[in-house]
């Protein structure tokens, strides 16, 4: 913008130069010096520094809350995946229970089915022992007539 005034500016002095003298056109308002244009310049490269500040506070709060998020569905996973491993372990404890309570009721039934048998041939060796004890009484009776 400010070479194009220039050249603009030139252009009228080489022509108002080189051409017949007229009157001097009305003066209109004189272009912005340098110092004005740089201010201006400097005061858009303000603004545009603040939009591009305001943009990078929103993208900052964006990526804070996506990473919250992010972070709330991990730790609803952790949870979620505690508790399976809190109910799978329940299960199996149960599981165990359940398998011991059979193997101790089957080990209490062998108990009390060998407690019988050995009743039973206890019996059945006090019956073999009188009647030994009585054959010998007899074998003895018939020795000492």
């Amino acid at each position: 913008m400010k070479q194009s005034l220039l050249v603009a500016a030139l252009v009228a002095i080489a022509v108002s130069a080189c051409g017949k003298q007229e009157a001097p056109a009305p003066v209109s308002t004189p272009a912005p010096s340098v110092q004005e244009q740089a201010k201006e310049a400097a005061e858009h490269a303000v603004e545009a520094a603040k939009e591009g500040a305001e943009a990078a506070k929103e993208s900052a709060g964006e990526a804070v809350d996506a990473a919250k998020e992010s972070a709330a569905e991990a730790v609803d996973a952790a949870k979620e995946t505690a508790a399976d491993a809190v109910d799978a372990t329940k299960e199996g404890a149960a599981n165990l229970v359940d398998a011991a309570k059979e193997h101790t009721a089957a080990a209490v039934d062998a108990a009390k089915e060998g407690a019988a048998a050995t009743k039973e041939a206890a019996g059945e060796a006090v019956d073999a022992a009188k009647a030994a004890a009585e054959a010998a009484v007899e074998k003895a009776k018939e020795a000492t007539k």
